[in-house]
């Protein structure tokens, strides 16, 4: 039985929580937006002091490493590490899309329509990423993985290929803008619209039990693609 913190700050969500033998113990989550630098390291601390729990008796952290928010996984990694290193305890990471996919998949009769068979259900999380983009990844009943982790332009004929055999649930916070270019029959959208770290619980509790963990002085999050910065347009020159 392991005591894991869970932090997830890929999306415009800021989630934290304590979990014990993959149920949770306390909990918080705010979707207001990517103030993640103001949030995060406050929710760790409430839950922490508000519960009377000891820091000491964490047994692990894990992180949500993205794809996402450049920003916010930036802070979330960074806090998640800073606590490994303070207390000698293991990192455990978990793919955002696999968090979202897996848990929706094993927990199928939540999110699939009644007039759909839940085991010939695929299962399509997204992540918002600019314009017609989304970081997407698709699932199976079983929770597998059976198209790895990319990032897609979605029009008419995006998982084309799988509809034509398949219900496909699509869900997180990139499928409500995909909802006009897809428009098979087949193409549902049903499921979770935003990560949070309770979709971390079993995966984290699963790796912790395999001592599946990452080297805290190297592990970076998974951005997918490069950061990019901009200069605004209407930068004055003085």
């Amino acid at each position: 039985m392991a005591t894991i913190l869970n932090i997830e700050t890929a999306t415009e969500v800021c989630s934290v929580n304590l979990a014990s033998n993959g149920e949770v113990l306390f909990g918080k989550e705010s979707p207001e937006g990517l103030n993640h630098s103001q949030m995060l390291t406050v929710f760790i601390k409430e839950i922490f002091e508000e519960n009377h729990f000891d820091f000491t008796r964490l047994d692990a952290v894990a992180v949500s490493k993205g794809p996402g928010s450049y920003t916010g996984l930036r802070i979330g990694v960074s806090v998640a590490k800073g606590i490994c290193y303070s207390l000698g305890i293991p990192l455990i990471a978990v793919g955002t899309l696999d968090l979202l996919g897996k848990y929706t998949a094993r927990n199928s009769e939540e999110f699939v329509p009644a007039s759909v068979n839940p085991d010939n259900a695929l299962f399509c999380p997204m992540i918002d990423a600019r314009r017609m983009e989304v970081y997407t990844a698709l699932y199976n009943a079983k929770g597998d993985k059976i198209q790895p982790v990319s990032a897609k332009i979605i029009d008419e004929y995006s998982f084309s290929e799988y509809l034509n055999q398949h219900p496909v649930l699509f869900f997180g916070n990139g499928a409500q803008k995909c909802k006009e270019a897809l428009t098979h029959p087949n193409a549902l959208f049903s499921g979770p619209l935003k990560a949070s770290a309770r979709f971390m619980i079993k995966l984290t509790e699963e790796k912790y039990n395999k001592n599946d963990f990452e080297d805290v002085a190297y592990f970076e999050p998974f951005y997918l693609k490069n950061f990019i910065a901009t200069v605004p347009k209407n930068k004055i020159i003085q």
